[in-house]
Formats: C-alpha cells, sequence, structure tokens
C-alpha cells in the first residue's frame, strides 16, 4: 500500500487529482488506523479500513490513467514524461490488483489464517490440485497462498491480459481481472505507443 502511494508521487501533478500528497497522506493515515485496529484485535475494523485504503488506491489510478489518456491529444508531457507515467501507472495496476485479491480471496488473509490448508477459493493455484504426496515431496505440505502469490496473479494478468497458471473460479475474480487487463492494456498499448511515436 505505501509502495503504491509512493508511486502516485513519481506521477506529473496534473495526473493527480487534488494536490499531490493528498492520496499518499489518505493512505498513509487509513494505515495508521488499520496497523492499530489489527494490535488491538479489531479484525473486523482493520478490514474496512484495508477496503478503503484499496478502494482509494483504484479510484486514484483509475483517475490519473484518464488524466493521462485525456491529456495526450494537448502533447503537455514529453516522450520521457510520458514513458516514467507509463510506467508508473503499470506497476500500481499490478500492486492494486494484487491488493483486491490478496483482501478478497477464501475470505482475505484473516480466514485464510484461521483454516490450517487453503482448498478453496477464487483461485485454482497448482498448489492446491497437488496430491497430498506431491506436497509432501516439495515441502508443501501445509499451504497456502501468500502476497507473494497474488502479485503474481496480478503481474501476470498485466502482462499477458489473462491468467497463466491460475485458472479464474468465480464472477467477482473474473470481472477484477478484466478490469485489471483492461486498465493494463491502456497502459502498455495506448500510452506506450504514443510514447514511442513521439520519439
Amino acid at each position: 500500500m505505501l509502495a503504491v502511494g509512493s508511486l502516485d508521487l513519481a506521477l506529473r501533478s496534473d495526473l493527480v487529482f487534488g494536490p499531490p500528497w493528498l492520496l499518499p497522506g489518505a493512505v498513509g493515515l487509513l494505515m495508521v488506523l488499520a496497523i492499530v485496529s489489527h494490535q488491538l484485535g479489531r479484525h473486523h475494523l482493520d478490514k474496512v479500513f484495508g477496503f478503503a485504503i484499496t478502494t482509494l488506491l483504484t479510484l486514484g489510478l483509475i483517475g490519473s490513467l484518464f488524466l493521462l489518456v485525456a491529456g495526450l491529444p494537448s502533447h503537455r508531457q514529453t516522450a520521457g514524461q510520458l514513458l516514467v507515467s507509463a510506467v508508473s501507472l503499470w506497476v500500481t495496476n499490478i500492486l492494486v490488483f494484487a491488493l483486491w485479491y490478496w483482501r478478497l480471496d477464501a475470505g482475505g488473509p484473516h480466514g485464510r489464517d484461521a483454516r490450517p490448508t487453503h482448498e478453496q477459493g477464487a483461485f485454482l493455484f497448482p498448489q492446491m490440485m497437488m496430491t497430498a504426496d506431491l506436497r509432501r515431496a516439495v515441502g508443501q505440505q501445509v499451504w497456502f497462498p501468500t502476497f507473494a502469490d497474488y502479485l503474481f496473479l496480478a503481474f501476470n494478468t498485466s502482462t499477458a491480459f489473462s491468467p497463466t497458471d491460475t485458472p479464474v473460479l468465480t464472477p467477482w475474480a473474473k470481472v477484477l481481472m478484466m478490469i485489471q487487463s483492461f486498465l493494463s492494456l491502456g497502459v502498455l498499448v495506448l500510452l506506450a505507443a504514443r510514447a514511442v511515436n513521439i520519439f
């Protein structure tokens, strides 16, 4: 979450709604509240703050992408600035949707931690298809997805515009992946092509 908020600072001020410090400041404040709630054992409140942060980051991403696309005809950015903005938005897209998948899959992190193993969810990870013997052989007899698994899934979705090794099982996950692929397509194809054309 801090990484996404920090990436927002890399964007030009005309690609951000409000002052440049507003989104990172709001994310930082909500993160402090989420951490305090977690430490106090108020997991429901922690979850609410987490969803608020992820929603803010998503709205910031969509808003910045809209402003960038709307500003293309006016040539307000040089080719270098356009590429920096495109890379920043592409990385933000990956991190934001990794957060969504991590927060929503199988009851979120608290729900997954409450179970001994991960056997069902919105995504069919390869480890879920392994036999008990095979899991034991590779040292993953007790396996559940970590944030790195969702980050890998989000990276693949933004790069290949589809899941690569992890099929999607539920409608909400399919809708989120379509939105992520659409935003990534806008960043990679439209903006990068425009920047190359400027060169």
